[in-house]
């Protein structure tokens, strides 16, 4: 989408809405813009299953045609609307413009702004990423041999961010040789990358950009050749894997892989060894792989394994093996081996059996140990093997709650392990470990500019009981001297979706609510693998109703073990976790003060209807397919649009970005026309579009907080909290 159009309409509405030489007139418009947007109602019937449910506010769908049409009718109509619902916002929250600057500056001064990754060496150079002060985006870096060498700037993002309101790097890789290196940007928020590729000895590009890819970029090892893969125009998906030779015509390139399957994305990536390329394809039950040479560009693709739907698997390779992390008569997945040149499934050998206790999320993969990265009881977990001894040990954390991943580990010779480390009172903290001699030595934690004393915190591991007698998991964290009175302002954040495990980090930023007296807890409900791979299944398809009941169950028990009570409760999710906020509120809208919704799946039904959409066709098993008439009635009964009815609702941000691909930005945008049409409440309502991003909303480190402080306002104001 045209950035520039967009601001064109929306220069001129404004103009056309200000203009006037009455003043009693102007008076009069000043009063209205305290009164809440009211959306046209244009009836639109959407027949499935014999069933037709009417949908007022359907006209907000714009194509990606209409949005470059700066005198399309509909275009300026629904521009409009979102500009007046701006503006609403901007002078319902004016009297909190102080405690929002306050907030941001608050937020940006903890960042540390002249700051230095911890290096990684690879192929005879040591990698780092850098910031300077003032700036908003990364400086890549590296240095040959040693770290006392010359520095070289291989990428400063700053400069290619320049005289864009939206920058996003996709991600860059260099080439064997370490001479050419390819990166990939978004300047629209519509995740459409574009790679280009540059001769690091001269500094300047090569060839003509390849547009419309998903932005990853995998080299051969003969310095010349990389794979990309290439997006449907239409839904978006990753749909090609494409063979690109540096110096020719991008539409010359040929493809070696086309995934036809709707319901798949795929992509390319170079095994750890790095002898061998492999195209992955994945839907949310099933995984396939091609392999190659990486040595052999030109060679032909063969299959790892034959499709098999409801067989997810990962692979790495290292000496003449392929591990495999599957879930092949293992729910919580086991991981198996098999010779490189005979890689079917009947020559699959157990290497780590399935424990019905424990998650296997994957494999690090050295020449002398494995390191196992697993999750149980809601910790993720280390294990080492050592391949020659078969010797095994697990890290030990010594924290309830934590989150350990990790880090960038490319020596194969290593016995050096890097892997973070994080809990809600921890700060990031990079660390070496020796698999050998077991000693572990901290190379850096994150700094919080203006201090920090992690003393001063607490963080606990709780435990709440949904209806149906499940024990759902709480990580909270609070300032000490916190009474359970039933007295205290809380968050409660949520996520339950597609088996994405919400773990407790450390956040900054999150140091202006607890430093005002609130608490803050992440609810891993079901939907989530928190508690293991069934943890999931649990939480989708047709038991998608339990990620709404257990969020509702954590917020019953933080009020009944004395944490807060309904006037003092607020709750925030995002994207899936948007849908969350939405169908809680329809469910229980009395539990919370206040809502934040970010770029919310709200509009179930319609959306997983519509398979040009975006994300639609491989989300079929996530949510299940609406042209199925038990799937369609099921997910009407939770659809938080469809269930919009006359009831008192919470207070309540929602937010959208207008180029977004994940959510589009009319879901929200209907949902709270639809809201302010039919519920029975004063509360405040607000809805902020950012015209000019997507998904992620802003980019660069200081400005995404801005919107960051302008949520934090809001729920600070409703806490009455003015300082």
């Amino acid at each position: 989408m045209n950035i520039r159009n967009i601001r064109l309409i929306i220069a001129a509405l404004i103009a056309l809405s200000s203009v006037s030489c009455n003043p009693r007139k102007n008076e009069m418009k000043m009063s209205e813009e305290a009164l809440a947007p009211k959306a046209e109602r244009i009836p639109h019937e959407i027949t499935a299953n014999g069933n037709t449910r009417v949908d007022n506010y359907y006209w907000m769908k714009l194509s990606e045609e209409q949005k470059e049409d700066t005198v399309d009718e509909q275009t300026r109509k629904v521009v409009d609307y979102l500009t007046r619902e701006n503006r609403y916002l901007e002078t319902k929250m004016k009297h909190t413009e102080g405690l929002q600057e306050k907030l941001y500056q608050e937020i940006i001064g903890r960042i540390k702004q002249t700051d230095e990754s911890v290096p990684y060496r690879d192929n005879g150079f040591w990698y780092y990423t850098r910031f300077q002060e003032g700036q908003e985006y990364p400086i890549y870096c590296r240095k040959k041999g040693s770290m006392d060498a010359a520095e070289e700037i291989i990428l400063n993002i700053n400069e290619l961010a320049e005289g864009h309101e939206f920058y996003d790097e996709g991600g860059f890789s260099v080439s064997e040789n370490n001479k050419l290196i390819a990166y990939s940007e978004d300047t629209v928020a519509r995740r459409r990358y574009t790679i280009y590729v540059k001769d690091l000895t001269t500094g300047r590009l090569i060839g003509e950009p390849i547009l419309n890819t998903e932005g990853d970029i995998t080299w051969a090892n003969d310095n010349k050749t990389f794979f990309y893969s290439r997006k449907d125009s239409v839904t978006l998906r990753s749909r090609w894997i494409m063979r690109h030779v540096v110096g020719t015509d991008p539409s010359t390139d040929k493809i070696v892989s086309e995934e036809k399957d709707e319901t798949f994305y795929t992509g390319i990536y170079k095994t750890k060894s790095k002898k061998f390329l492999v195209i992955w394809a994945g839907s949310t039950l099933t995984n396939h792989y091609q392999i190659l040479e990486a040595d052999e560009p030109m060679g032909t693709f063969r299959e790892f394994s034959p499709r098999e739907k409801g067989i997810e698997y990962n692979i790495d390779h290292r000496g003449s093996v392929f591990y495999v992390v599957t879930n092949l008569d293992a729910v919580n997945f086991r991981l198996m081996e098999t010779p490189d040149n005979q890689t079917s499934r009947e020559h699959w050998k157990e290497k780590i059996p399935h424990r019905k206790d424990t998650l296997l999320q994957g494999v690090e993969v050295f020449n002398d140990y494995l390191v196992l990265s697993e999750r149980a009881n809601a910790n993720t977990m280390m294990q080492v093997i050592n391949l020659n001894s078969d010797e095994r040990h697990y890290l030990d954390f010594g924290e309830q709650a934590y989150t350990v991943y990790g880090s960038v580990n490319m020596d194969m010779d290593s016995k050096i392990l890097r892997y973070g480390y994080t809990s809600m009172t921890t700060p990031n903290s990079t660390y070496d470990y020796d698999m050998q001699t077991r000693k572990r030595t901290l190379l850096k934690q994150q700094e919080v500019v203006g201090g920090y004393n992690s003393s001063e915190y607490q963080t606990e591991r709780l435990w709440a009981t949904a209806k149906d007698g499940t024990k759902v998991p709480m990580s909270i964290v609070y300032k000490k001297g916190m009474v359970k009175n039933g007295d205290n302002n809380t968050m409660l954040y949520g996520y339950g979706s597609y088996g994405a495990s919400m773990s407790p980090t450390f956040s900054s930023v999150r140091l202006s609510l607890l430093d005002r007296g609130f608490i803050y807890a992440i609810a891993h409900i079901r939907g989530g693998q928190e508690m293991g791979r069934q943890w999931y299944d649990d939480g989708k398809m047709f038991k998608k109703k339990n990620t709404f009941t257990d969020f509702i169950d954590c917020a019953e028990y933080l009020i009944e073990a004395g944490f807060t009570k309904p006037e003092k409760l607020f709750a925030s999710g995002g994207s899936a976790g948007g849908l969350l906020m939405g169908a809680v509120v329809n469910m229980r809208p009395d539990l919370f003060k206040g809502i934040i919704a970010d770029v919310p799946f709200v509009d179930v039904v319609t959306t997983m209807l519509d398979e040009d959409i975006p994300l639609t066709t491989g989300e079929f098993d996530e949510w299940g397919d609406p042209k199925n008439m038990e799937s369609y009635m099921y997910m009407l009964e939770y659809s938080p649009y469809d269930q919009v009815k006359a009831q008192a609702y919470p207070n309540m941000m929602v937010t959208t970005g207008l180029h977004d691909s994940q959510v589009q930005y009319w879901e929200p945008a209907k949902w709270v026309a639809k809201l302010r049409e039919l519920k029975t409440d004063n509360n405040t309502l607000l809805l902020r579009t950012n015209m000019e991003t997507g998904h992620g909303g802003a980019t660069g480190r200081f400005k995404v907080h801005r919107e960051t402080a302008q949520e934090y306002a809001f729920i600070l104001d409703l806490a009455g909290i003015k300082n």
